[in-house]
This record gives structure tokens, C-alpha cells and sequence, in this order.
């Protein structure tokens, strides 16, 4: 039993790096997704949505 813990040690930096590993892949397919939506161009005569082409509504 001598050897357990330097088994349980390697075990546990294989675990992590396995982790860190998918949190990378995570933040590189996020990336690729945001810059995917950006460089996305706008279909001919649709005008995007935002908050300067919506109509105002009168609350009167």
C-alpha cells in the first residue's frame, strides 16, 4: 500500500488536467461561436433590430 498515494496523487493531476483541458475547448468553441455571429453578414434588405430603429410607444 506503500505506492497508493502517489497513485492517488497522479490520478488526481490527470483528473485536472483533463478538466482544464475542457474548459479550454469550451472557451475555444464559445469564441468561434461569438466570432461566427459577428462576421455574419445581414441579409440584403433586412434592417437589424436595435434599440434605434424600434418605434416609441406612448404610454398616454
Amino acid at each position: 500500500m506503500a505506492g497508493t498515494k502517489k497513485e492517488t496523487y497522479q490520478k488526481r493531476q490527470k483528473e485536472m488536467k483533463r478538466l482544464e483541458k475542457q474548459r479550454e475547448k469550451a472557451e475555444k468553441r464559445a469564441a468561434r461561436k461569438l466570432e461566427k455571429t459577428q462576421n455574419r453578414p445581414e441579409p440584403e434588405g433586412e434592417v437589424p433590430e436595435s434599440p434605434e430603429t424600434e418605434p416609441v410607444v406612448d404610454p398616454a
